[in-house]
């Protein structure tokens, strides 16, 4: 296997985090964002969709999208197990993973896409407009996080899941939106210390 990487990028180190805790290495290639080369001929034929990360199977197939790298890493590595063991495990973590994605991780993405100067290229066009809309909800999407983790220690399952490596990445990732995370949110603040503890944390 070849996995597709980008230091710097959140979805990317979704997955070097989740293979890190699974304690699996695959030999990876780094793919350059700020030189376009996600754009070039050789990386559209991999991915056409010119995003990181992806995931070149050995019989040359290639998976596409976070997730969907860690769904088929899960299944050939099991243990430790970070999408659920239970029916009620797998919906809560499922639950929680997705609103984590879909509400914060994206609404901070889209706030960086269309503001930061080094997305100019990559984000066409750029609308401001749009992108100041997202960095208006940042905050409230954190505080909506905060008065989940009072009192838990983990996003969903009462253990580490993949809805905590979301959580993190998501979390991590407000700081290039110049969006200060407010003191008040002391549930994240503990919890977000937990979590950058880990080793993986580093992958």
């Amino acid at each position: 296997m070849k996995f597709y990487d980008t230091p710097g990028a959140p979805n990317p180190r979704r997955v070097r985090m989740f293979l890190a805790e699974k304690g699996i290495s695959i030999p990876s290639v780094s793919v350059d964002l700020g030189k376009l080369e996600q754009k070039s001929e050789a990386y559209t034929a991999i991915n056409p969709r010119q995003r990181t990360p992806a995931l070149e199977l050995d019989d040359g197939s290639v998976l596409c999208e976070s997730m969907a790298i860690c769904r088929y890493v899960e299944a050939l590595h099991p243990d430790p197990n970070l999408f659920g063991r239970t029916p009620a495990e797998i919906g809560e973590i499922e639950m929680w993973s997705r609103r984590l994605e879909l509400h914060l991780l994206f609404t901070v993405a889209t706030a960086f896409r269309h503001l930061h100067p080094a997305m100019a290229q990559m984000e066409v066009p750029q609308v401001k407009e749009w992108g100041e809309l997202n960095k208006a909800r940042i905050v409230d999407e954190l505080a909506v996080l905060d008065r989940h983790l009072q009192g838990r220690d983990y996003v969903a399952a009462g253990r580490f899941t993949v809805a905590d490596i979301t959580g993190l990445v998501a979390v991590d990732f407000v700081r290039p939106t110049r969006v200060p995370i407010p003191e008040e949110l002391t549930n994240i603040a503990r919890w977000r210390a937990a979590m950058s503890a880990r080793p993986s944390a580093q992958a």
